[in-house]
């Protein structure tokens, strides 16, 4: 499914002290890796992408639990999709220099949930909040990491 089919789910931001290449190695460690847990809920949901392949750092055709990366411009921008059986998704990430030493790293997430099972999905994922924490989260990786 084409990005711009999805709907906006939201937007989180975190602000980095590090130079937008660093943010960029940073994401690309955090997003490149799947732990357990991760492989182990794309394969309950039947995600398409369920291991990690492809090339490291992130380029155009990696993949990682739930996720495969349709784009990817080094220390700018990364795109990574998925699907899975009650939904289509993609999280696209941002680095923006915002001045010596710091950057701005925006995770847009948009997505659709089909069907009644969508719908319920959507109920449990977004509308209780865990999306939000999940993407925080590793927000919050990617700062560490980068820092």
């Amino acid at each position: 499914m084409e990005i711009a089919a999805l709907s906006r789910v939201g937007e989180q931001t975190t602000v980095v002290a590090a130079e937008p290449d660093a943010v960029w190695r940073g994401l690309s460690q955090v997003m490149g890796h799947s732990s357990a847990r991760a492989t182990l809920y794309a394969h309950l949901v039947r995600a398409a992408d369920r291991e990690t392949s492809g090339p490291r750092p992130l380029a155009e055709g990696s993949t990682f639990a739930g996720f495969h990366v349709t784009s990817a411009v080094p220390g700018r921008e990364l795109v990574v999709e998925g699907s899975h059986r009650f939904s289509s998704y993609a999280l696209i990430f941002h680095v923006e220099p915002t001045g010596p030493g710091r950057s701005l790293l925006r995770a847009e997430t948009r997505a659709a949930f089909p069907g009644l099972a969508g719908g319920l999905y959507r109920r449990l994922v977004i509308s209780s909040g865990g999306h939000v924490i999940a993407v925080r989260r590793l927000l919050s990786a990617v700062r560490r990491r980068s820092e």
